[in-house]
């Protein structure tokens, strides 16, 4: 699949993922962050850049899911499952937003005002993993099975 499917295949879920789509495809056409509103499909996960990015670095060769980064803030925001709330409640360097949150976007392709998606959404759906982003950011850190187990 080309780049500029992919972006679009994002793009569409990214915007069917808020409550009203084509307000948030008119904020990317004039080139500004959109909001869409967590709690339909996915709740909000944040932490600092400073320690989200070494999390993210431990999780790149293993399936993960959408993540936005603003450096500008020093902050990351992690696409995590509805259920993700209890399980990552413990994890001292992540907030886990309730539905409702609205989260700033800014379309799969590029970035805007300083926010970019670190990984994109694909279109797929597909969130991150609760206990692997726990893991990653948790004291002994996540590892691939087969490493895990080398």
């Amino acid at each position: 699949m080309s780049s500029a499917l992919q972006y679009e295949a994002g793009d569409t879920w990214l915007a069917d993922c808020g409550e009203r789509p084509a307000l948030v495809r008119a904020a990317w056409d004039e080139e500004r962050l959109a909001l869409v509103v967590s709690g339909a499909r996915w709740l909000v996960a944040e932490s600092r850049l400073t320690r989200g990015w070494p999390a993210a670095s431990r999780l790149r060769d293993s399936p993960h899911g959408p993540v936005l980064a603003d450096p500008d803030a020093d902050k990351m925001f992690w696409l995590v499952p509805l259920d993700a709330a209890e399980e990552l409640s413990d994890v001292r360097h992540l907030v886990v937003h309730s539905a409702g949150w609205s989260l700033s976007c800014p379309p799969t392709g590029r970035q805007v005002d300083g926010r970019f998606w670190l990984w994109r959404p694909d279109g797929s759906g597909d969130l991150n993993d609760s206990a692997r982003i726990a893991a990653a950011f948790g004291p002994r850190d996540y590892r691939p099975e087969a490493e895990a187990l080398a």
